[in-house]
């Protein structure tokens, strides 16, 4: 049971670093196919994904504040060549609307600590962009930790519960 449970905070963690990666459909898998694996409660299954998630989302929060380095071609001041690039005016327009949302969202944490519980529990707004927008806000960290926390463990202990559920209604 602990190399599943190992296996599937590495797929959150991997999930929470690249989007392309859906720790949503290994969950459903896993908690519908108990013939490979020991039967495993929700409520672990959720705690261990939102570890992981959590984890992985802090490389963003962290990258959004500038305490991590990005590569090159992801900075502020790169070369005119770069400049010119599609992905160097995306990061232009998304700085400069992250600087208007910071402004308003340092002006009423609350909305902003609200905000990203409610991303965290239903991914809308995308998560991925309020852990950006709470970097970049400079949210506390110990606020992040706790809303993100709870909302992600109350999203994935339902989505592992979801599968025994429907079942006992069919």
């Amino acid at each position: 049971m602990l190399a599943w449970l190992g296996i599937t905070g590495g797929v959150a963690f991997g999930s929470a670093v690249f989007p392309l990666i859906s720790v949503e459909l290994f969950l459903v898998g896993l908690v519908s196919d108990h013939h490979h694996h020991p039967p495993m409660s929700c409520w672990l299954l959720g705690a261990v994904v939102a570890l992981g998630q959590v984890a992985g989302k802090l490389v963003y929060f962290y990258a959004s504040r500038g305490a991590v380095a990005l590569p090159a071609f992801m900075r502020p001041n790169t070369s005119a060549a770069q400049r010119r690039t599609r992905w160097r005016v995306a990061v232009h327009w998304a700085s400069r609307w992250f600087g208007v949302l910071r402004a308003k969202c340092e002006r009423h944490p609350g909305w902003l600590l609200g905000t990203t519980g409610i991303s965290a529990v239903t991914g809308i707004p995308p998560f991925m962009a309020m852990t950006m927008l709470a970097g970049v806000a400079r949210m506390p960290v110990g606020a992040f930790l706790c809303t993100t926390l709870l909302g992600r463990f109350l999203r994935f202990s339902a989505i592992a519960a979801a599968p025994a559920l429907v079942l006992r209604l069919v």
